[in-house]
């Protein structure tokens, strides 16, 4: 998979962008386990997308969902056992 950011909000502290092979869209968080910082991708509508990148602050409730793990049914990457949490 190769994601590509289109916006990163370091304020708020998440990207959206589309994955290049499927052309699916995503917003991410930064997350980390310990060990490795690393992002967990959730996949998102086109409306949803174009909404989120013409006014970012849309996306905070979504963002704070995401955080609360209660979007995992559209994580696109499964997270592994040692999942980390968000930052």
């Amino acid at each position: 998979m190769k994601f590509r950011d289109v916006l990163v909000s370091r304020e708020d502290r998440f990207s959206l962008g589309i994955e290049e092979t499927s052309g699916r869209y995503y917003l991410s968080i930064p997350v980390s386990n310990g060990l490795v910082d690393y992002e967990e991708y959730y996949e998102i509508d086109p409306l949803a997308f174009e909404r989120y990148r013409t006014e970012p602050k849309a996306a905070l409730p979504f963002v704070e969902r995401c955080r609360r793990r209660e979007c995992d049914d559209l994580l696109i990457q499964k997270p592994g056992k040692n999942r980390g949490t968000p930052l």
